[in-house]
């Protein structure tokens, strides 16, 4: 299920974790993850206009632990790195 976070510029993120649409199987739950001893997860997060998608690194936990601003600050992070 996604999550959605919107920034002070009014751009709405759409926010899933990679392959979750594939299905639950351990496969694609391991093709998702980045580090196993990190328990850190592809997320891949969609702008609602026409600023570029964004690929991070989270937690495990992303979904329920980061709050919006942590979210909006890694996609910002991300942003700015690729610029």
């Amino acid at each position: 299920m996604p999550r959605e976070v919107t920034d002070a510029e009014g751009i709405t993120w759409s926010c899933i974790q990679a392959y979750a649409g594939l299905s639950q199987t351990a496969e694609n739950q391991e093709a998702a993850k980045v580090n196993e001893d990190k328990d850190t997860y592809r997320v891949v997060c969609t702008p609602s206009g026409g600023a570029q998608s964004v690929r991070l690194e989270l937690q495990g936990d992303w979904e329920s632990s980061y709050s919006d601003d942590q979210l909006l600050q890694e996609i910002s992070k991300q942003r700015q790195a690729e610029s």
